[in-house]
């Protein structure tokens, strides 16, 4: 989705950037073993209604394995931008240590300006071992959390929103973490920041599709964005939001 959504994009070298680092993602996916929570932790997280496994303290030593897979395919990786060696580079020679840290302040949203170059490649592998610690869940086991707005698994603010169409979901909208991958259902009369129903209105550009809509809230002044599965099928929460960063 991200490379056709690249075409005639004005942030085309960018998305195949991302591209690129999904292929790498989808690679290190493979025959993951990652711990899943225990019953203990299950049933206190559904006792008081929080999520499940906050991402920043319950990051999974596997993740350097990960990350360090990663950036060997990426370092050799055909038409990788070259001033992108550097910092795969530094990852690379980064120890244990320096490296939880600078997860540690990219999920607390505590990065400084020196660390966003990096960003993107330690947050991939992260998302791929949060998201296969999540897909080993049950529905039962995922707790109800308050707010509703943050996800019951990893406590992650949404990226975005996404109106699924077939079967039960149609028509629903399902707000989409872009941690672990989880998605929970909330209604869209609902603002997905402060659970307003007061205000709530969905915006889009002049001539645009409405595939990527804002739904923006004068209850507290937020937005974030919408993406339609009934205006284009083939929309992906994650692919699309970053594709309209124009």
């Amino acid at each position: 989705r991200i490379r056709q959504l690249a075409d005639g994009n004005p942030i085309a070298d960018y998305l195949l950037f991302i591209a690129k680092l999904v292929d790498a993602q989808h690679k290190a996916a493979q025959g993951l073993q990652v711990a899943a929570p225990d019953a203990t932790a299950i049933a206190q997280a559904q006792q008081f209604s929080s999520p499940l496994l906050p991402a920043a303290d319950h990051i999974d030593p596997i993740w350097h394995q990960v990350l360090d897979g990663m950036l060997g395919q990426l370092a050799s990786a055909d038409g990788l931008p070259e001033a992108l060696q550097p910092l795969i580079a530094e990852l690379q020679r980064c120890n244990t240590d320096d490296r939880n840290a600078l997860a540690k302040r990219l999920l607390t949203k505590e990065l400084a300006a020196r660390d966003v170059g990096l960003a993107p490649f330690v947050m991939a592998a992260l998302q791929v071992v949060f998201a296969t610690r999540a897909s080993q869940l049950r529905l039962a086991d995922i707790p109800f959390t308050n707010p509703a707005t943050i996800c019951p698994v990893c406590a992650t603010e949404p990226v975005a929103g996404v109106v699924r169409i077939g079967g039960k979901m149609a028509g629903h909208r399902y707000l989409h973490c872009g941690c672990c991958a989880t998605e929970w259902h909330m209604v869209r009369i609902k603002c997905s920041h402060c659970e307003s129903t007061k205000g709530v209105r969905y915006q889009g550009l002049e001539g645009g599709k409405d595939v990527v809509l804002a739904e923006t809230c004068t209850e507290c002044g937020s937005y974030r964005k919408m993406v339609n599965q009934e205006k284009d099928p083939l929309a992906e929460p994650l692919a699309d939001d970053l594709a309209s960063l124009i």
